[in-house]
């Protein structure tokens, strides 16, 4: 679509094809779909064709779930959050640092395009709605990344060993998006070690469940 992405004016729109469809149920349109409480929705140009510059997205989730480390590469994202909490973080990768933010209810995380990110529900139920300045976004999922590429390339870049790499990722066999996946027994010894991990938020080093 050659004009997908940020749209100045309304050229789209043919006086002499009278006025365009202008609503639509977008729950017809699932987006991703873990179970029925972890779900997400999307709205695009495809759905309405009028609709250029922007999409949305209606994810619920639940807590112990969360939407997938990833990152948008046409387009910005805004997150609000409709009920719950929940913790969205951030790499910027300008300053090399993590950010977390905790938000609730009318509370807002703003995410340049690009930028790797994650959610997570603090609350045992959370429903946000996400906003894109490009009605047909595309995204790139953490799980895409660490199944699809060659664990020899970890070996070469990071010095790490590509039959141990291998192995910790076996168990991803699909994209993921909102995880964990429903027969997760593989992850589950390691998501129930309490590790303290290390991140930096504005240059300095703070445990990770700090904000």
């Amino acid at each position: 679509m050659s004009k997908s992405g940020f749209v100045p004016d309304n050229s789209n729109i043919k006086k002499s094809s009278g006025t365009p469809n202008l609503s639509v149920n977008y729950k017809q349109n699932v987006l991703f779909k873990r179970n029925d409480q972890n779900i997400a929705y999307q709205l695009t140009s495809t759905q309405l064709p009028a609709m250029l510059g922007g999409a949305f997205v209606d994810l619920y989730m639940t807590k112990g779930h969360m939407r997938e480390p990833h990152w948008h590469p046409n387009a910005w994202e805004l997150d609000v959050v409709v009920s719950g909490e929940v913790q969205v973080s951030v790499l910027d990768p300008d300053t090399s640092s993590m950010h977390n933010y905790r938000i609730k209810q009318g509370e807002v995380v703003f995410i340049p395009m690009g930028w790797w990110h994650w959610i997570e529900p603090l609350s045992e139920e959370a429903h946000l709605h996400l906003f894109f300045n490009n009605d047909q976004f595309e995204s790139t999922e953490g799980s895409d990344v660490l199944r699809l590429t060659p664990p020899i390339v970890f070996q070469k870049a990071y010095g790490v060993s590509a039959g141990e790499v291998a192995e910790a990722v076996a168990p991803i066999t699909d994209t993921v998006v909102i995880g964990p996946p429903n027969d997760h027994s593989s992850y589950k010894k390691g998501c129930e070690r309490d590790e303290k991990v290390v991140i930096k938020i504005n240059e300095k080093v703070v445990p990770a469940e700090d904000k």
